[in-house]
């Protein structure tokens, strides 16, 4: 029968169509599932804004993941978005943001942190671009990008303080303190050298000077403070860069300071240990660098070295100030 034969026909077509339509079904979820992985693995996620009512629609990450909200605890909107900008970022980003959408530049593109819940910070790169306009030219669909690249941040970072950063103490480097020296311009410089550090070195072995470099490196940040810059040339060797004149009562108590402060024990693992300081400073000169200035002061502390040791001395002006005073005994700590 014609009608039957039809049928037939129509219902194998239909079951063909259902079996492509599963096929094309499983070929895109793959698919899907594949371009997740790829950009869940790299922390990029597409956006789009809805400009005239400022939803956002976020293609393949839950929004607020990146900020370490649940899934659904936060709407996706403008509003959040800004909200959660980070203060010290805020303003570049919304007037990059907003040039772009006013025509002033071509895309939208920053780099800049995002705030999430406890404070959490994550670094993000932002792109994206206006895709359509109403026939008055105004910006209706904003699409883009933007990729977690927080770990790329604090790798570079960690270069940058490698590079410009003691690796044992944490204090500035040779190469970090010059770029003080030129940026700040500080009126005095101080040359420091440690007292009777190799006997520390000979009795209690070089793992226990090394403890005693960073203890003496955070005994100057806790006498200096934020105004002075101090850095650690090598060894047993320290600058400071005084934003005060070599005379004035500041620098003078800060010397005395430092000087003090070192000469107190240190406990270390493999024992006690005393130790003590010379300082030489010098005031800073038109047309000096740090080199011949440190020169100058590194002569005034062996001036310190040669009368005694333990004390500071304020240029060629006067005697050194040295303290003489007998430092403790270094002692093994028992069973070492």
């Amino acid at each position: 029968m014609p009608d039957e034969a039809l049928y037939r026909q129509l219902l194998e077509e239909n079951q063909r169509l259902q079996r492509e339509n599963e096929r094309l079904r499983r070929v895109a979820q793959d698919a899907r599932e594949k371009l997740d992985a790829a950009m869940d693995g790299t922390g990029l996620c597409i956006w789009q804004l809805d400009v005239p009512t400022g939803k956002l629609i976020i293609f393949n990450r839950r929004w607020g993941a990146m900020l370490g909200f649940e899934p659904k605890e936060k709407q996706a909107h403008f509003d959040v978005w800004r909200d959660h900008l980070h203060p010290e970022d805020r303003e570049a980003v919304l007037k990059a943001f907003f040039d772009h959408l006013e025509g002033h530049s071509p895309f939208y593109q920053v780099m800049h942190r995002m705030v999430g819940i406890g404070g959490k910070v994550t670094w993000v790169l932002d792109r994206g671009r206006v895709v359509e306009r109403d026939e008055d030219g105004t910006p209706l669909r904003v699409m883009g990008t933007h990729i977690d690249i927080t770990h790329e941040k604090e790798y570079e970072q960690q270069l940058a303080r490698l590079a410009h950063r003691d690796p044992l103490t944490g204090l500035l480097n040779r190469t970090a303190l010059n770029r003080r020296f030129v940026q700040a311009r500080p009126q005095t410089v101080c040359f420091l050298d440690l007292d009777f550090f190799k006997q520390v070195n000979d009795t209690l072995g070089h793992r226990a000077g090394d403890q005693l470099l960073i203890q003496v490196g955070q005994r100057l940040r806790d006498v200096a403070g934020n105004d002075v810059a101090i850095g650690r040339l090598g060894g047993d060797e320290f600058v400071l860069l005084l934003p005060w004149p070599m005379e004035s009562n500041a620098a003078r108590a800060l010397a005395e300071a430092c000087v003090e402060r070192i000469s107190q024990p240190f406990t270390l693992d493999e024992g006690e240990a005393g130790i003590g300081l010379s300082m030489g400073m010098e005031a800073v000169l038109p047309g000096d660098d740090l080199a011949a200035v440190m020169l100058r002061a590194d002569q005034a502390m062996y001036r310190v070295k040669r009368a005694g040791r333990g004390g500071y001395q304020l240029g060629d002006r006067e005697a050194p100030t040295a303290i003489l005073r007998p430092f403790p005994p270094i002692t093994v700590a028992s069973g070492v």
